[in-house]
């Protein structure tokens, strides 16, 4: 991506690398909820349970106290018989009007590639502040712009105690993203997805996000899934991911038109990055098999198809997952 000294750097970055995150009180663990009124859309969900299970730890021991149930993310479960259900046209959360504090450790200073790593998120940042306030502005709204925050290890969210092993994620209570740069090692060795536009692009994703949050899309999914079933609710989560996906391949293309900053590779690149995150590429390297009604993301071959369809597109229109038939 074509970034210089010149660019400018979103003020709405939090840097809290070097302090400490602590879970809330009772020695229980912490819920955290998901969905649309307090929950966790990050880059990956599966990304935690992936990183967690390789060194050993139950993600739901964690998230809610050892007791594996209720509020949190949810790891694979065993297979079912039943197809996910078509939704109708009155599921569809896109069919929108007028739509065209705590403890802290001293904090210790970022290595020189963090601090340079910083500087490229606060500026893809701005670029996704210029883009979408334009977008929104186009249709008569007003985009309130979110927080980004820069943590290592864990921290404290309105949604609970954030970890580096979830990934980047969006908090929808708060409006803020968060990002433990060692992620993006992670995408680099583990996931083999380098290159600066990868890393773009999980910011995008988490960005996609607050867009559905502002427009009302995440409320009325959150609401629907509280009256489904798991397997439903799965289903319909796929296409909330799916949709920023696609949300995140416009902004590439309109980020691209407004300040060139693409070059050879770029979006290769991006696909790359959203095919080595899909729920089955990451199923297979963690158990060895897939199982479909665990998907909460999408496949791989589903994410590169959604993000290339908003890059080619460039409208929010094209990225109307949620009355599609077939993803």
């Amino acid at each position: 991506m074509r970034y210089d000294d010149q660019d400018r750097e979103s003020r709405n970055v939090e840097d809290r690398r070097g302090q400490g995150g602590f879970p809330f009180p009772g020695g229980r663990g912490v819920r955290i909820p998901i969905g649309g009124r307090g929950g966790f859309s990050i880059t990956t969900l599966l990304i935690l349970g992936a990183v967690m299970l390789f060194f050993g730890i139950n993600p739901l021991d964690i998230l809610s106290g050892g007791g594996g149930s209720g509020g949190g993310f949810q790891v694979p479960q065993m297979p079912r018989t039943e197809q996910a259900p078509r939704p109708t046209s009155n599921n569809n959360p896109f069919d929108i009007p007028g739509l065209p504090g705590s403890r802290q450790n001293a904090p210790s200073q970022p290595s020189e590639s963090a601090d340079e790593m910083g500087k490229f998120i606060k500026r893809v940042l701005a670029d996704t502040e210029d883009v979408w306030n334009r977008v929104f502005k186009s249709f008569g709204k007003s985009y309130n712009e979110p927080k980004l925050v820069l943590f290592t290890g864990a921290t404290n969210t309105a949604c609970g105690t954030g970890m580096s092993a979830m990934g980047p994620f969006y908090c929808p209570i708060d409006q803020k993203i968060y990002v433990d740069l060692g992620f993006y090692e992670q995408l680099k060795r583990r996931f083999q997805a380098p290159g600066d536009f990868a890393q773009a692009y999980v910011i995008a994703h988490e960005v996609g996000h607050h867009v559905q949050k502002l427009l009302g899309i995440a409320d009325k999914v959150q609401s629907l899934k509280s009256r489904m079933s798991e397997r439903d609710s799965n289903a319909l989560q796929v296409r909330m991911e799916l949709q920023a996906d696609c949300l995140s391949g416009v902004w590439a293309n309109l980020n691209d038109q407004l300040n060139n900053r693409l070059e050879r590779g770029d979006i290769e690149e991006g696909l790359n990055a959203a095919s080595a995150i899909g729920d089955d590429m990451i199923q297979r390297r963690t158990q060895g098999h897939i199982v479909p009604d665990a998907f909460t993301h999408g496949t791989s071959a589903q994410r590169v198809q959604w993000f290339r369809k908003g890059y080619e597109g460039g409208q929010m229109q094209v990225c109307d997952t949620f009355s599609q038939s077939s993803l």
